[in-house]
């Protein structure tokens, strides 16, 4: 681990159900509001360090009731994307973000190119290195992953509430996204939109393209409007769904 972190901060990411069955990936790169011990608090009160600029809330519940349906393997980011996103290269600005929709990151001003490099070594590389190292894994035993990163959305943006209640995103390999919007097309119970309410022009499919688009895997983004899993409950009900037609997809492709 880098200097960052402390022993009692533990791993920048964790790995669940490695030996799992099935070939999906689950990645939820935002699972977590938690902030390494030496970074403080970035400045930010707890209200905000609790809201939608620190993590994606609900996301990683429905990415472990997804592992457990359908016996995927999960990888998720033990820190606050506020630290480092791990969806962003290092190279971009918003992989550490001085503000974030109308909050100010004291805590991320002005950051050096040394604490920059810092935060990726300790956050972003073992992240990037565990994925990398699990896909090859399963490439070479001609078990190729199905890469499907779990995100959750804001219902309201500036103000303007958003219709779309599950967004199914993709960058130039759009297979199993036109497969999963064909299927879910026949299902009216949630508003599901393509490329919604983000799309490759956001920055938002690095992961997709990393680790899924330079494999020649199958792989798709899918944002869940986080009031719709804030209870146990929502998050049986959107995990059912998105499980349920993740499955007739795959079918879709391989039939």
């Amino acid at each position: 681990m880098g200097a960052l972190l402390t022993v009692e901060d533990g791993a920048p990411v964790a790995l669940e159900n490695a030996e799992a069955s099935s070939r999906i990936l689950l990645v939820c790169e935002h699972a977590s509001s938690r902030l390494p011990e030496r970074m403080g608090t970035l400045g930010l009160s707890a209200q905000a360090l609790d809201s939608h600029i620190a993590w994606d809330p609900g996301a990683l519940a429905v990415c472990r009731l997804l592992m457990g349906s359908l016996d995927a393997t999960l990888i998720y980011q033990r820190f606050s994307r506020l630290v480092y996103d791990c969806n962003r290269p290092p190279d971009s600005p918003s992989a550490m973000p001085a503000v974030s929709e109308v909050f100010d990151i004291p805590g991320n001003a002005a950051l050096s190119a040394a604490e920059r490099l810092a935060r990726t070594e300790a956050i972003y590389s073992p992240f990037r290195k565990c994925l990398s190292d699990l896909i090859k894994t399963r490439v070479a035993n001609r078990r190729p992953p199905v890469i499907v990163t779990m995100h959750s959305f804001t219902p309201v943006w500036h103000g303007q509430q958003r219709e779309v209640e599950i967004g199914i995103l993709h960058d130039r390999d759009s297979r199993l996204a036109d497969a999963l919007l064909a299927d879910t097309a026949e299902d009216e119970t949630f508003v599901t939109r393509r490329n919604e309410p983000y799309g490759p022009q956001d920055g938002v499919t690095h992961t997709l393209i990393e680790h899924g688009i330079h494999h020649g895997l199958l792989n798709v983004m899918i944002e869940i409007r986080n009031d719709l899993i804030a209870s146990k409950d929502g998050q049986r009900v959107l995990a059912g769904y998105i499980g349920d037609h993740l499955g007739k997809a795959l079918m879709r492709l391989e039939s």
